[in-house]
């Protein structure tokens, strides 16, 4: 639900929003077989619902997003949700066009059902007893919700980073039910050396002594210490060396050295801000939770029984009975999840002669790429949910940046707005 106002900042803005939360009493089983009794999910619309409820677009949300995508909660908020500059009245998804929704996965730390909630067995924090989770169990939440509200095909359904995961897992266990799908600076399955930083990041935060085997919530200590390096770690692979050099290069923070172990240079600083900020607004069995969905996501799992397939193979016939249309979106200088992962999905649908549509963005973000308002990006995802849905009809494999095309993309006549 969203109000609107008259101060400027809210100005092209969805303006304020308030969170609503839907309680499921049905239990759910999970993909590791332990069953949750009850849950809730925290979500935010903006815009207006059609008649015949075929405007709708769902927005999956990163590892350390939430509900809270657009807009702003109060006239106080110092910034709005998280890709704010994504949705909204004019922008790329037109909340004058569209009815948007966000929700807030279970397992995290912002309103839904997670580590911090009251296990209503014991009445205490779930905390390390709360079930691991995967990317499918989120899309079988979010299909229940779907239910919920009576929406039975999404006009598209839209995800960033791990947003992408729930994206690329949506076409494939509810093809059925969206037009569109958009997958964004994302991966078919982590590589060994994203799954070796992520436990690097868990390591950090079961080390920490505050941790207390999950239950710091219980004892009154948190591990902020491990949470912090956690983030730390994690932010450094989201930016590129280019970045991180224009923004800060070698430069001191009192402009001599100090010849100590405290703040020198003003890149330890910015991580040292940020992961104390993080640390201050994210749960730590959460961040687990997450960074293992991560790691344990397969789309083809389920759906190839034969384990002499190659990935590529694996994923050919997992996407095979996919009838959505896709826009697959990766950036020049994202090296977390590299452009030729993206085109690993644009390879298997183009196999399955699906309707798939490629942007590989110049931009010098890395990773955060996704958050950033870059016009040709914005672009890409406007004039792919206008334009008109085109079936049995392949789409155009297209490159909008200063990079060389592929073989795959010289086979095909340009076609993108």
């Amino acid at each position: 639900m969203q109000a609107t106002t008259t101060d400027p900042k809210f100005a092209n803005s969805v303006g304020i929003v308030t969170p609503q939360t839907m309680h499921f009493d049905t239990p759910l089983t999970l993909e590791c077989n332990r069953i949750l009794p009850e849950f809730d999910l925290v979500y935010e619309t903006y815009g207006t619902l059609n008649t015949d409820k075929s405007n709708a677009i769902l927005i999956c949300h990163a590892l350390s997003g939430s509900h809270h995508a657009a807009g702003w909660h109060s006239i106080d908020d110092k910034k709005p949700g998280w890709w704010d500059n994504m949705i909204g009245p004019g922008k790329a998804i037109d909340t004058t066009r569209y009815f948007v929704v966000c929700l807030n996965n279970i397992g995290s730390c912002h309103g839904s059902t997670g580590p911090t909630t009251p296990n209503p067995v014991t009445d205490k924090p779930y905390g390390p007893d709360f079930p691991l989770i995967t990317i499918k169990d989120w899309v079988t939440t979010q299909a229940m919700l779907s239910d919920r509200l009576g929406i039975e095909v999404w006009h598209a359904i839209v995800g960033g980073s791990m947003g992408g995961m729930q994206a690329l897992q949506w076409s494939v266990d509810y093809p059925d039910r969206l037009k569109r799908c958009v997958i964004i600076a994302s991966t078919p399955k982590l590589s060994a050396q994203n799954i070796a930083f992520n436990e690097v990041a868990r390591q950090s935060i079961l080390s920490d002594p505050d941790f207390n085997k999950g239950r710091y919530l219980e004892a009154g200590t948190y591990p902020r210490r491990g949470l912090i390096l956690a983030r730390m770690v994690g932010h450094i692979t989201y930016l590129t060396e280019d970045a991180m050099k224009s923004k800060f290069g070698r430069d001191l923070k009192s402009g001599k050295f100090m010849y100590g172990y405290d703040v020198e240079f003003q890149v330890e600083s910015y991580l040292r801000y940020q992961g104390e900020r993080f640390s201050k607004n994210f749960d730590a069995n959460t961040y687990l939770l997450m960074t293992k969905a991560l790691d344990y996501f397969d789309p083809t799992r389920g759906y190839v029984d034969d384990d002499s397939l190659s990935d590529m193979d694996a994923l050919k016939q997992t996407l095979k009975h996919t009838q959505c249309q896709y826009l697959v979106v990766s950036f020049t200088t994202d090296w977390r999840f590299a452009p030729a992962r993206s085109q690993e999905v644009v390879d298997a649908l183009m196999a399955n002669d699906k309707p798939v549509s490629y942007v590989n963005v110049d931009a010098p973000h890395g990773h955060d790429s996704f958050l950033f308002d870059i016009p040709r990006y914005m672009g890409a995802v406007r004039g792919f949910l206008n334009a008109p849905f085109l079936t049995n009809t392949t789409l155009t494999n297209t490159t909008l940046a200063n990079t060389s095309p592929s073989s795959t993309q010289n086979n095909h006549k340009e076609r993108l707005a």
